[in-house]
C-alpha cells in the first residue's frame, strides 16, 4: 500500500507542468502568490507518508489490543477450566492436607525434644539432691562434733592431758573423714568469717550487727553457725555477725 502511494506521488511530481492560463481576473495577481498558495509535490508526498504511518500505527495498536484481549480471555478460560476440573481440586486439597500434616509432625517433634530435655534436667536434679533430706539430718551431728572440738582450749592440749589430746585427735580425724565423705557427695561447709567475706543475703543470715575498728561496713566478722551447700545449692544459710561502724 505504501509503495503504490509513493509511486503515484513520484509520477505526479515528474509530469511536466501545464502552462498557466491567466484570466482577466487573475492577470493582475502576482505569480509568486499563486505558486505559494498551491502545495508542492514534496509537501503532498510528506503529508501522505505521515497519514500512512499514522494509519499503520493505529492498525498495530488495534492488533495489540486484540491480542491482549484474546490472551486475557484465554487465561480466564484456562482458570475457569482449572477451577471446574475435579482433579485440580483434589490436588489442591491433598497439598493442603500435606502441609497441615507436616506442620503437626514438626510440632510433635519439637514437643518431644523439649520433653526429653526437661526429663534430663529433672533426673539430674533428682540425682544431685537425692541426699538433701539425709544431709539435713546430718547437720546437727556435724555441728555438735564441731562444737566439741571448738570447746577444748588449746592450752590444755599438752602432755599432761594425754587422754584429752588423744580424744581431741580422734574427734578431729572423725570430723575430717566425715567432711571428706560429704564433699564427695556434693555437700560442703563454709565459714564466711574465716575469709572476711562480704555479707551475701543468698548464702548468709545476719543475726546481729556491731562496730569493728579497721573493718569495712557489711563485712562478716563472726560466724555463729556455719553454712552448708549441696551441689552449689544452699542447704543451710550461715548465721553471721556483720560490721556496722556508721
Amino acid at each position: 500500500m505504501i509503495q503504490r502511494t509513493l509511486i503515484r506521488s513520484l509520477r505526479n511530481a515528474t509530469r511536466q507542468p501545464q502552462p498557466l492560463r491567466l484570466t482577466r481576473a487573475t492577470q493582475n495577481t502576482p505569480l509568486t502568490a499563486s505558486r505559494s498558495a498551491a502545495p508542492s509535490a514534496t509537501q503532498q508526498l510528506a503529508g501522505r507518508r505521515w497519514y500512512s504511518q499514522e494509519a499503520e500505527a493505529k492498525k498495530d495498536e488495534t492488533a495489540a489490543e486484540q491480542a491482549d484481549a484474546q490472551g486475557l480471555g484465554d487465561k480466564a478460560t484456562s482458570q475457569a477450566s482449572k477451577a471446574d476440573d475435579p482433579l485440580q481440586k483434589d490436588l489442591e486439597a491433598k497439598n493442603k492436607e500435606v502441609v497441615e500434616l507436616t506442620d503437626r509432625v514438626k510440632r510433635s517433634i519439637a514437643e518431644y525434644r523439649n520433653l526429653q530435655e526437661q526429663t534430663k534436667r529433672e533426673v539430674q536434679a533428682a540425682r544431685d539432691f537425692a541426699l538433701q533430706r539425709f544431709a539435713k539430718d546430718l547437720l546437727d551431728s556435724v555441728d555438735n562434733l564441731d562444737r566439741a572440738l571448738a570447746n577444748v582450749p588449746t592450752e590444755k592440749l599438752t602432755e599432761e592431758n594425754k587422754d584429752l589430746v588423744n580424744l581431741h585427735s580422734g574427734l578431729k580425724m572423725t570430723e575430717d573423714i566425715l567432711m571428706s565423705t560429704l564433699k564427695r557427695h556434693g555437700m560442703e561447709r563454709f565459714d564466711p568469717a574465716e575469709s572476711s567475706d562480704k555479707f551475701d543475703p543468698n548464702k548468709m543470715e545476719a543475726t546481729f550487727q556491731a562496730p569493728q575498728q579497721g573493718k569495712e561496713d557489711g563485712t562478716v566478722f563472726y560466724t555463729q553457725q556455719k553454712g552448708f551447700t549441696l551441689n552449689g545449692r544452699v542447704l543451710r544459710a550461715a548465721k553471721v555477725g556483720v560490721v556496722q561502724n556508721s
